[in-house]
């Protein structure tokens, strides 16, 4: 007889917008190395038309691929669409681990129908808080909700670990990580490719020096007058530097999209363009002098680039990054926004970068914690020191 082969523990991951693909996609890489570790891909699909784009990024192939979204789809029914797929999903694979990330209604779901099933719960990105339950809505709460069920917490910084330490969470289910958005930031970084969007490779291929300033918008606390705000701010901005162009990459909500052309559609040195693939996205932002944001991930990733952020939010969850002047709150107060960026586009500073959620480490702290709770190593991975 054969001799039996070594059992292999299963991973799955739960996901499916944009900013969790982008930072789960570097777990999952570093677990699909592991020769003890079998990886499987849930697709939620939450955001339908940019998942399969950031999967493809990355070269991972979902297992699942739930086909849930619809026009004006509410939370409720999101929710229980979600949760009923995962329920069905995860008792025929009967994974040992789930991973879920970040503060998403999929990252919930997930880590309920975890629960349910009695599945352990890793949870990446953990910890961080506004103090606001509904800013930003209704994410702060899904963090909260997710930290209640996981079994492991991965901090990406210290502020992050004594938000959980401060609930009740025992120390030794904390581990300070590093922000796994920082170790996508690399691996796309080290690729050898070119810009895919022919619109912006030929804007910057046109002129190499051009000034550049990025901007997005999609937060749901904003949609209702927030995102028109800072619509108007760009097209006043615009008119105060033509010499810069502002690149908006606009989320495909037609309550963000339908918005943001109606105010800047016409403005010659504004470019809206259709949500950027990560690589062309990380390639803009490198060469902004600014980016105007209320984005979680843009306010991780910008300082690593070096890149100052103005965040069109009330509140943060990320406040590391203000008093290094790498981040400015705003709201979407036209004037303050408008204020604050010319005073950081008029300004003559030195670009560096700041090392503030990570080192590019974080994926494989994750997995050895994985693998020590396995039993397969002696010694959990030392807390980032940053």
């Amino acid at each position: 007889m054969g001799l039996k082969a070594p059992k292999r523990y299963k991973i799955a991951f739960v996901a499916g917008t944009r900013p969790e693909i982008i930072k789960t996609a570097p777990v999952y890489l570093a677990v699909a190395r592991q020769p003890d570790l079998q990886p499987v891909f849930i697709n939620t699909g939450q955001h339908r038309e940019m998942s399969h784009m950031f999967l493809n990024l990355f070269n991972i192939v979902s297992d699942y691929d739930l086909n849930i979204m619809k026009p004006e789809q509410s939370l409720s029914s999101l929710s229980a669409s979600i949760l009923q797929e995962l329920e069905r999903i995860l008792q025929r694979e009967n994974p040992d681990w789930v991973l879920v990330q970040g503060d998403t209604t999929s990252a919930f779901c997930g880590a309920l129908s975890a629960f349910y099933q009695k599945i352990a719960i890793g949870h990446i990105e953990a910890g961080l808080r506004t103090g606001d339950i509904y800013s930003p809505f209704p994410e702060e709460m899904n963090r909260i909700l997710v930290g209640r069920l996981s079994t492991y917490h991965y901090a990406p910084t210290q502020k992050a670990k004594d938000n959980l330490l401060n609930e009740g969470i025992s120390p030794n289910k904390i581990m300070i990580t590093g922000n796994t958005v920082v170790d996508a930031l690399y691996w796309i970084q080290s690729q050898d490719k070119q810009i895919s969007s022919s619109d912006i490779s030929r804007l910057l291929s046109s002129n190499p020096n051009q000034r550049l300033v990025l901007v997005t918008a999609h937060r749901r606390e904003n949609w209702e007058g927030g995102i028109a705000n800072v619509a108007e701010a760009v097209v006043r901005l615009a008119k105060r530097f033509p010499d810069i162009v502002f690149i908006f990459s606009v989320h495909p909500n037609p309550v963000v999209k339908d918005q943001v052309y109606a105010i800047l559609s016409n403005q010659a040195n504004v470019f809206l363009h259709d949500p950027l693939d990560y690589f062309d996205f990380i390639k803009v932002l490198n060469q902004s002098l600014l980016a105007i944001s209320d984005s979680g991930g843009v306010q991780e990733e910008a300082p690593s680039l070096g890149v100052p952020v103005i965040i069109t939010r009330s509140t943060t969850e990320r406040p590391e990054i203000l008093g290094t002047g790498m981040g400015y709150l705003a709201g979407t107060d036209q004037t303050t926004i408008i204020n604050l960026a010319t005073e950081l586009l008029t300004k003559k500073q030195a670009r560096k970068a700041q090392n503030i959620f990570g080192d590019g480490f974080a994926s494989q702290r994750i997995v050895q914690s994985i693998l020590f709770s396995l039993g397969k190593i002696p010694k959990r991975p030392d807390d980032f020191d940053y």
